[in-house]
This record gives C-alpha cells, sequence and structure tokens, in this order.
C-alpha cells in the first residue's frame, strides 16, 4: 500500500471511558487503559505509540469512567511527542452545560456528545480507536487505503482464532468493499473481525450521528448503530492487518496475551523502529537476588526476586521472597509474595500481599486474585 503524498488531515480520537466490566476485579479500581501491558507499559500506549509512529498530531481522548489514574500517566502527552503548542493532546471529560452534556451510553453516542467539536475541529478524516487492544499498525497505510477507495469509511479488519462472537464480523467482496457486518453474533460466520479501529470521513461522521441521534431509539454502541449505517451506504472498505492482534477484554484474553508476548509469539513491543512510548516511573533497575530462579519471564524497574519465576510477567515494584514460587502469571504493581506462596497461572492487582497458605490458580484456568 502507497502512502498518500500529502496525507488528509486527521484527528485520531482515542475511546478510553468504558469501565471493562468484563475484566472484573482489575478495573474495579481502574479504567482498562490504565491497566499494565508487559510489566512496562500501560494498555493506552499502544493507541499512543501507534499514533506518534503514524506522525499523527492531533490526538483526543475520551474519559469518562475512574479517569484519575489514567490522567496521571498522560501528563501533557510529552513520551509521545504530544506535549505541543498547536495540536497535541487534549482529554474530553463529560461536561454540562451545552448540547450532548452528561454521561455517554455507549461508544457511539460519545462521539455524538462531542460531534459539535469534531465539526468545528475540521478534519478531513477521522480515526476513531478503542484503547482496548494490542496489536501493531501503522495509521497512514489505513489513511492510503481510504484515499484510494474514495471511502466513506475504511475499517482495519483482522482474523482470530478467538471466538468472533464476542466481536463485530465482517464480510468483504473481492475488491475490499465490506458488505455485511455483524455486531456480537451468536453464530458467526467466520473468523474475519473489525480490529476497532475506524477512519470516518469527517463531515460525513457528523452528519450520521446527528441523524442517529434524532432517532427515537437514540445511539449506543458503534458496532449496532453508526457503522452499520455507513456499510449500508456501500462505500466502506476494509484495511487488513495482517499481524498480531488481541482484544484484551477478558482475564483469560488479558492473561494469554503475556504468555505469548513470553514465547515470543505475540506482539512485538520491542521493534526498534517503531518501540512502544510510555510514562516510566523513576524506579531503580530490577534486582535479582543470590540464589534466585528466573527463567523466560519479563521483569519491570523496580521489582526484587529472591524466590522462583518462570514463563511470568512481574510489575514495578513486585517483591518475590526466597522460598516463594511464580509460574505462568502476571503480577501488577507492588504485589508482595511472601516465603512458601506458590503462585501458578494467576493475574494479581496492584498491592496484593500474598502470604500464609498457597494461593494457585487451576490447571485450566486463570485466577484474578483482587485487592
Amino acid at each position: 500500500m502507497t502512502r498518500p503524498a500529502r496525507p488528509p488531515r486527521t484527528l485520531c480520537l482515542i475511546l478510553a471511558g468504558g469501565q471493562g466490566s468484563r475484566l472484573g476485579a482489575l478495573t474495579e479500581h481502574r479504567v482498562k487503559p490504565a491497566l499494565r501491558v508487559a510489566g512496562s507499559y500501560r494498555l493506552i500506549d499502544v493507541a499512543l505509540s501507534t499514533i506518534a509512529h503514524s506522525r499523527i498530531d492531533d490526538v483526543w481522548i475520551a474519559e469518562q469512567y475512574l479517569p484519575h489514574s489514567l490522567n496521571a500517566h498522560l501528563g501533557n502527552g510529552r513520551p509521545w511527542d504530544l506535549d505541543r503548542v498547536r495540536g497535541g493532546l487534549q482529554v474530553l471529560a463529560p461536561f454540562e452545560g451545552g448540547e450532548g452534556e452528561g454521561f455517554a451510553h455507549g461508544n457511539s453516542d460519545t462521539l455524538w456528545r462531542h460531534h459539535e467539536r469534531l465539526r468545528e475541529f475540521g478534519a478531513d478524516c477521522i480515526i476513531v480507536l478503542s484503547a482496548d487492544h494490542l496489536y501493531t499498525l501503522d495509521l497512514l497505510e489505513v489513511l492510503a487505503t481510504h484515499v484510494e477507495h474514495d471511502a466513506e469509511l475504511t475499517m482495519v479488519t483482522t482474523r482470530t482464532d478467538e471466538d468472533p462472537s464476542s466481536a463485530s464480523v465482517v464480510q468483504v467482496d473481492a475488491r475490499g468493499r465490506v458488505t455485511d457486518f455483524t455486531y456480537k453474533p451468536e453464530e458467526p460466520d467466520g473468523d474475519l473481525v473489525a480490529a476497532e479501529v475506524f477512519c470516518f470521513d469527517a463531515a460525513l461522521l457528523v452528519d450520521a450521528l446527528e441523524e442517529l441521534h434524532a432517532r427515537p431509539e437514540g445511539l449506543g454502541d458503534y458496532g449496532e448503530d453508526l457503522v452499520p449505517w455507513f456499510v449500508e451506504r456501500g462505500r466502506t472498505v476494509e484495511h487488513r492487518l495482517e499481524g498480531y492482534w488481541m482484544d484484551m477484554g477478558t482475564p483469560e484474553r488479558y492473561w494469554r496475551a503475556h504468555m505469548q508476548l513470553i514465547d515470543g509469539d505475540g506482539a512485538r513491543l520491542d521493534d526498534p523502529r517503531r518501540p512502544v512510548r510510555t510514562a516510566q516511573p523513576q524506579l531503580p533497575p530490577a534486582r535479582v537476588e543470590a540464589g534466585a530462579v528466573v527463567v523466560d519471564s519479563l521483569l519491570a524497574a523496580g521489582s526484587r526476586v529472591a524466590g522462583e519465576v518462570r514463563r511470568s510477567v512481574v510489575g514495578p515494584g513486585v517483591v518475590i521472597e526466597s522460598g516463594a514460587v511464580v509460574e505462568e502469571s502476571v503480577l501488577l504493581d507492588d504485589v508482595h509474595v511472601g516465603a512458601g506462596v506458590h503462585v501458578r497461572r494467576c493475574i494479581v492487582d496492584d498491592g496484593v500481599r500474598l502470604t500464609g497458605p498457597s494461593r494457585r490458580g487451576g490447571s485450566d484456568e486463570v485466577t484474578v486474585v483482587g485487592r
């Protein structure tokens, strides 16, 4: 795919306000985009790094649920080169006192509540990204597909070996035109799904939001209303993502994505050409003490290991005492694993202290240990 010589003026809008209820205890105290990835990053870093490497300068982040930890991480956007006088990072919060006020009831509703600002911005294209997925993508190539096909909507698609019924299943013709779009079907017809990255014609997006909002049923999730509206018009095309993609929306998928990272068949986070950028905490290097055993694992800064760690991800500030065993697990920030504790196939939330009797995950399940 040839990139356009002069890309259209583009605004990227990251949807980062959902509760992420499928993740259970992991999102009781934080919004999902603030969740750790690979011990050293946050999930929203994937979307922000994708935008930064695509050299798009205008980024809006729509927030709603528990934004505090996310805002602390975002700061002024400097790690992603978004601390600019013109353009850069802008956070969109729920508001009162004007059209679109109040809390949104789905991602289409979120877009509508900011439709006046979207209109005033005057972009040619608006790329809407979810902050819930792990992937590598060049958005300039997506824009090239959009321009080449003179599309009204270009959706990124991918093949999945996960259950397609939790995603949007897509049918395309030989030219790449999207002929059918089914949101979370009970009986999926194929494994080609929308990767939750959508490039819209900006003016038509605002028109669509206004038309759909005026309907008696109003607006909810864009898989239910907005995207079908575009597909029915016949000028929606796909941009195929051939590389890795994972929806991180459940504990099992979150855990599986980390095991794939360790095994080397997951997302590529160490590509020197497209590194994941993040706001790193000021912590000392990880420390592995004499007698410790660490095999096929990722250790974040500030962690200290005196016990045994195998095929696991150890987050910042984690302490694993001598005599403790951690296997096939993901430990988030400041977890303390005491002597004699055996942790297997677990996701352990921030600040949890495991002492006394052993805690284990089942042989065929992933256990989430919450606060």
